[in-house]
């Protein structure tokens, strides 16, 4: 297996003298044969520029964003019931679907 993103998270805290919790670590990539892994890491001043710069998937992994999606047969459930309405019709229709 290979290094946890927290031990390698916690080595560049320590080896760039910064927080681990501005430390974004992702793609990781295992070379061919093993013992060699490489990927990105981004440093960032502290939580808040992260918060402000990094993208909300990488967060969300993080567990700092928390994603409201709604699942795919009700999307497309609103859309259905949304071609039928007209007007004023749609927006009362939507309302109801973001509930």
């Amino acid at each position: 297996a290979n290094v946890s993103k927290a031990d390698l998270t916690k080595e560049l805290a320590k080896r760039y003298k910064s927080e681990t919790d501005s430390i974004m670590l992702f793609g990781f990539r295992t070379a061919f044969g093993g013992g060699k892994s490489s990927g990105f890491a981004l440093i960032y001043d502290d939580l808040e520029s992260l918060k402000r710069f990094e993208r909300k998937y990488r967060q969300a992994r993080l567990g700092l964003f928390d994603h409201k999606r709604m699942n795919r047969k009700r999307i497309k459930e609103t859309k259905n019931r949304c071609k039928k309405a007209r007007g004023l019709k749609k927006a009362v229709v939507l309302a109801a679907s973001k509930k």
